[in-house]
């Protein structure tokens, strides 16, 4: 397998990372290019890709905020956005088919977590559907139950993690 590299998103990777949603979500829940140029600019740091030979084969993006859990305007528009708050909020997590269970989306995730403390932050929050709690529990997140979210009409579970 060719090295991987993760580093901080950079503008011209929206299109990439927005073709990686469209793969990695239903169009319904799926980010749009707008949204995504929108969080590069505001949060690039809490937005970081995975990268083999040049091309950007996943990525994890989130924001900062005193909630406790993801509610559905985050997801929206980054005014929501608390440079300063006290957890980080992933949005996502998606690696394209041909490059999972090679361990990047554990590589990804484990840096974010690692930003997270290094940034100050005293969790980390995320929804996810309930066939992957098991995932997010092996990194220690702890199952909170269903989420208030409804985000793309789906049943949600808010996951925290304690730093």
């Amino acid at each position: 397998m060719p090295e991987v590299t993760i580093r901080r998103v950079q503008l011209n990777d929206v299109d990439r990372v927005t073709e990686i949603e469209a793969i990695c979500f239903p169009t319904t829940e799926a980010a749009t290019r707008k949204s995504f140029k929108d969080r590069i600019t505001a949060f690039p740091e809490y937005f970081l890709v995975a990268e083999t030979e040049g091309i950007v084969i996943g990525f994890i993006n989130g924001c900062v905020t005193n909630s406790s859990v993801i509610y559905d305007e985050l997801f929206y528009s980054t005014k929501h956005h608390i440079p300063d708050g006290k957890n980080a909020a992933i949005f996502g997590l998606d690696v394209i088919p041909g490059h999972r269970r090679m361990g990047i989306a554990a590589r990804l995730m484990k840096h974010f977590i690692q930003l997270a403390k290094h940034t100050g932050q005293k969790s980390v929050i995320l929804t996810c559907k309930e066939q992957l709690i098991h995932y997010y529990k092996s990194f220690g997140y702890v199952n909170n139950g269903v989420s208030k979210s409804t985000h793309g009409g789906a049943e949600w579970f808010d996951m925290t993690l304690v730093l």
